[in-house]
């Protein structure tokens, strides 16, 4: 088992570990009456992995005498909405889930994010443990606070911050995902190396294979602990999103649009490596990314089947309205994160880690 610890500078008590290894999910029990103590768990999945693993989850706890309920929604981001937060938390206090019950994470990062939300807010904020099934929620989405749902104006638009006590990455879970799920979270690793580490980038560049065949378990031990090392290090420095965090949205600001106007037809790793691709070549055209940076992350996105350009359908208007309604956006200005080259991000004028982006020139990269 590999440990990355997350060590959060603001709040030292909301500090967590992030658990990498195959078949940790047998050691659940053990793991929750160490870092997660509570009277009764809600297992929270969507109803594809509450199927698969859900009920195994379940009866591995209650085998270890713990109590645990299972509650399940619609698989998918049209889910992600305040009406199945809502369901979630009634049917806990239908349940009788009291303050000393706490909540598993049980799936992607949808189940990561909604879950999360419902902890954050159930009876005033009870505690949680994230238990991601995808490779992207394993490198990505369940680590670093951010929980929320999605509204008409937006993706993630509600929402609130609620560190999990800890996260359990079992790569077991992956073997039974499609060759494009995983693919799906390579998009987010590739972001971690353009925005920290060249040498990182440079290994994902030849793991097409062992992300493939998910053999040896070492390696994509190894790739998963150095995305979790690099986004931690991000949060550590950045528990709430007031700074440096910001680096973490590369490629998410056109992604989210692109998200938004197809109405999440094409898949957030998928939205995220055009996105990338994109945001490169805006950067370059504006001077601030080393000539050849847009190219070397579209040929490693194009290396494990994600989508590099825009199709003709996502119309450049829509894109562009999509776009301003970003949670990003300040004073009405589009800010993008944006690479100096592989391995580091461009700072703006002003210090900051977003630079605003005139609507002329976002318009002729979309």
């Amino acid at each position: 088992m590999v440990t990355v610890p997350v060590s959060l500078a603001s709040t030292p008590e909301a500090s967590y570990e992030v658990l990498i290894g195959d078949g940790l999910l047998q050691d659940l029990p053990a793991i929750l009456r160490h870092r997660c103590p509570a009277v009764a768990y809600a297992v929270i999945s969507d109803d594809i992995v509450g199927e698969r693993l859900g009920a195994t989850a379940s009866a591995i706890l209650e085998k270890a005498g713990i109590r645990a309920e299972l509650f399940t929604f619609a698989h998918g981001e049209p889910s992600k909405t305040r009406e199945t937060w809502a369901s979630l938390s009634d049917q806990m206090l239908a349940r009788h889930f009291g303050r000393d019950a706490a909540v598993i994470a049980l799936g992607g990062g949808v189940v990561g994010d909604v879950a999360g939300f419902v902890a954050a807010t159930y009876l005033r904020g009870i505690p949680y443990v994230q238990v991601p099934t995808t490779l992207l929620a394993m490198i990505d989405a369940a680590i670093g606070g951010k929980t929320g749902v999605d509204v008409p104006g937006g993706k993630n638009l509600l929402g609130a911050f609620h560190q999990p006590r800890a996260v359990v990455a079992d790569i077991r879970a992956l073997r039974d995902l499609p060759a494009e799920q995983r693919a799906n979270g390579m998009a987010e690793a590739l972001k971690h190396g353009v925005i920290a580490d060249a040498a990182y980038f440079e290994l994902l560049e030849g793991s097409q294979q062992a992300v493939t065949t998910l053999e040896p378990a070492s390696a994509v031990e190894r790739i998963i602990a150095g995305s979790v090392t690099i986004k931690a290090g991000v949060v550590s420095a950045d528990e709430r999103e007031g700074g440096m965090r910001a680096i973490l949205n590369f490629g998410h600001t056109i992604g989210h649009a692109i998200e938004a106007v197809s109405r999440f037809a094409v898949m957030h790793g998928g939205a995220v490596a055009i996105g990338m691709t994109l945001e490169a070549r805006l950067a370059e055209q504006l001077g601030i990314a080393e000539r050849g940076t847009a190219e070397r992350i579209r040929s490693a996105v194009e290396s494990y089947g994600l989508p590099s350009g825009l199709k003709p359908a996502l119309r450049a208007d829509a894109m562009l309205a999509a776009l301003r309604h970003d949670k990003k956006g300040r004073e009405g200005a589009l800010r993008f994160a944006l690479p100096s080259r592989i391995g580091a991000m461009a700072r703006a004028a002003d210090g900051g880690w977003t630079i605003p982006v005139a609507e002329t020139d976002v318009r002729s990269i979309v």
